[in-house]
């Protein structure tokens, strides 16, 4: 404190240039869930052509590989069939397991606390603080129960996915959408 100065009577209040609006601040507390990383991975695979394109192209070569394999013989092919049955089991099991993998490692961390405010968003759990600015972000996507936010790199490495279930009260997703219209735009 300084010299002359007493605290009595004064109030410990943050100054009118530190203290933030709380209308444009958005609290959601969650726990993360494989589905909403897999949601994420489908916002990222719909805006990036690249994932879906590969997986399509694989998916139609083992259709084709097994129709060729069938015209040929004369009749179905237990190996043939069988590797049909793979490419399809990994065509459609790959994103689940990406998703499965994000769980186990972010699942143990417990709660996560995400708040978005004007200078971004900051994600506490009980183990580390994630604090991103708004220009690590090129936009959102906003599906039935979450806002994906996509990172600008170009490999869109990097997903944020805010569960709706985890607003506390019936105006937080107005708010929280009215925020991210304001920095990020809708991609």
């Amino acid at each position: 404190m300084a010299e002359g100065q007493s605290d009595q009577g004064t109030n410990n209040t943050e100054t009118s240039d530190n203290v933030v609006d709380e209308r444009t601040v958005v609290e959601l507390a969650y726990r993360p869930q494989s589905a909403d990383t897999l949601v994420g991975l489908r916002v990222r695979e719909r805006i990036k052509w690249t994932g879906l394109l590969l997986r399509g192209a694989f998916l139609l070569l083992g259709v084709g590989q097994w129709l060729v394999s069938t015209v040929v013989r004369g009749g179905v092919d237990v190996f043939s069939t069988a590797v049909f049955l793979l490419v399809v089991l990994m065509v459609w099991g790959y994103p689940r397991l990406q998703a499965a993998q994000v769980q186990r490692l972010v699942g143990w961390q417990g709660e996560y606390r995400a708040t978005v405010s004007p200078a971004g968003i900051t994600c506490r759990t009980d183990h580390n603080t994630l604090i991103q600015k708004w220009s690590v972000f090129q936009g959102y996507r906003e599906t039935a129960g979450h806002f994906v936010l996509l990172s600008r790199d170009p490999n869109i490495m990097c997903l944020d996915v805010l569960p709706k279930r985890g607003a506390h009260e019936a105006g937080d997703l107005e708010r929280l959408r009215a925020i991210l219209d304001q920095y990020t735009p809708r991609v």
